[in-house]
C-alpha cells in the first residue's frame, strides 16, 4: 500500500509551530511585515495572493497588499520595490508573477533587495543556495523538502531524479537534493531516453508543466513520486504532471494533486518571512 503525502496536513504543522515562534518572537519585541505586490487581476494570481494574505494573518505577520492595475508600467513598478526596499516596516517582499507581458519579471526580480526577498527568486539567493550559504530558500523545493523529511523518507544516498529544469523548481530543488546528501540527475525535454533515467529514480520529482504526462512505464518500483504540476483535466478536474491513477499502485508514497505540494509553497514562504524575524539581530 502507497503512503499518500498529506501535503496540507503537513503545511499545518509547519504554519502551527511558526504560529507559536511568531508569538515569542512578538514577545521579544521583533515582529514582520509582509508586502504582496499584484499587477492586474489575474484570478489564478488573486486566489494565490489571497491565500498568501491568509496564511500571514493566521501566523501572526502583518501583511500590506499592493493590488495594481494592469496598465501599470515597468518604471512604476520598479518605483515602488525600490520604495518598500527602503521601508523599514518591511521585512519580505512578493511581487506576484506572472506579471503583465510589458514588464520584464526579471527586472522586478532584481530590484527586490536580497534581503527582502521571501520567493528566494533574486540571482543572490540563488547563488547563496548553490554555495550552501544561508538565505531565503526557494518556496517549492523547500517544501518538498520538509514533506520528505516529515513523511520519514530518506534522502541521503538515495538516486534522485528531477524532470524539469525551471529556475523556479527544477534547478533550486537539485541544489536542495545535493544539500541532503541525495545522489541528483536533472532531466529535461533534451533529455534522451527518459524512461530509462526515471525508472533508476529512488525519489521521482516531477515538475514539467503537462498534464499526467508521467505514466507507470516511467516510475522504478517502489520509488517516492512527488508531482509539482497543476492543471485541469479532461472533466475539469484538478490533476498533476503525473498521470496518478497509473502510477500510486508502484510507488511507496506519493503526493496527490490537489494537496500535496501546493499547499507547501505558502507554508514555506511564511517560514522565509518569519525568517526575516529570526535574522533582525544579525543585521547592520
Amino acid at each position: 500500500m502507497s503512503q499518500l503525502i498529506d501535503g496540507k496536513k503537513i503545511s499545518k504543522q509547519i504554519k502551527d509551530e511558526l504560529k507559536e515562534e511568531v508569538l515569542k518572537l512578538n514577545a521579544a519585541g521583533k515582529s514582520a511585515c509582509l508586502a504582496v505586490v499584484q499587477v492586474g487581476d489575474d484570478p489564478a494570481s488573486s486566489v494565490y495572493v489571497n491565500n498568501k494574505k491568509k496564511a500571514c494573518a493566521y501566523i501572526g505577520i502583518r501583511s500590506k497588499a499592493y493590488e495594481l492595475p494592469e496598465s501599470t508600467t515597468e518604471e512604476e513598478l520598479v518605483s515602488l520595490v525600490e520604495e518598500l526596499n527602503e521601508d523599514d516596516e518591511v521585512n519580505g517582499i512578493l511581487v506576484q508573477l506572472p506579471l503583465p507581458e510589458h514588464i520584464d519579471e526579471d527586472k522586478i526580480i532584481r530590484t527586490i533587495s536580497p534581503e527582502k526577498d521571501v520567493d528566494g527568486f533574486h540571482p543572490v539567493s540563488v547563488g547563496r543556495l548553490w554555495i550552501g550559504e544561508k538565505g531565503f530558500l526557494s518556496c517549492t523545493p523547500a517544501g518538498i523538502i520538509q514533506l520528505l523529511k516529515r513523511s520519514g523518507i530518506e534522502i541521503e544516498g538515495k538516486e534522485c531524479v528531477i524532470v524539469g529544469r525551471s529556475n523556479i523548481v527544477g534547478k533550486p530543488m537539485a541544489a536542495l537534493l545535493l544539500r541532503e546528501n541525495g545522489t541528483v540527475t536533472v532531466t529535461h525535454s533534451r533529455t534522451k531516453n527518459l524512461k530509462e533515467v526515471t525508472k533508476r529514480a529512488d525519489i521521482l520529482i516531477v515538475a514539467i508543466g503537462k498534464r499526467q504526462y508521467i505514466t507507470a512505464d516511467y516510475v522504478k518500483e517502489g520509488a517516492v513520486v512527488i508531482d509539482v504540476g497543476m492543471h485541469r483535466d479532461e472533466n475539469n478536474h484538478l490533476c498533476g504532471d503525473v498521470d496518478f491513477a497509473d502510477v500510486e499502485p508502484h510507488t511507496s508514497a506519493i503526493t496527490p494533486v490537489p494537496g500535496g505540494v501546493g499547499p507547501m509553497t505558502i507554508a514555506m514562504l511564511m517560514n522565509n518571512c518569519v525568517e526575516t524575524i529570526r535574522t533582525q539581530e544579525e543585521r547592520p
